[in-house]
């Protein structure tokens, strides 16, 4: 299992799931859907089909 954080919150995935599915375990994806962004620690953007790896942290804005 690959622990990432989503909004602060630890989130368990299998290898190869990816930044989507980290929202959808977390229950944010429909704010994505209506136009919500998805960044890293630094800022940058993410896209929803992007990898995933341990102890990463995501944020939606």
């Amino acid at each position: 299992m690959i622990r990432v954080y989503v909004n602060g919150e630890p989130v368990f995935l299998l290898p190869g799931m990816k930044v989507r599915h980290a929202l959808i375990a977390a229950g944010l994806m429909q704010q994505v859907e209506k136009g919500r962004r998805v960044v890293d620690r630094h800022g940058y953007e993410v896209g929803l089909d992007g990898a995933i790896f341990p102890e990463m942290h995501i944020f939606v804005r």
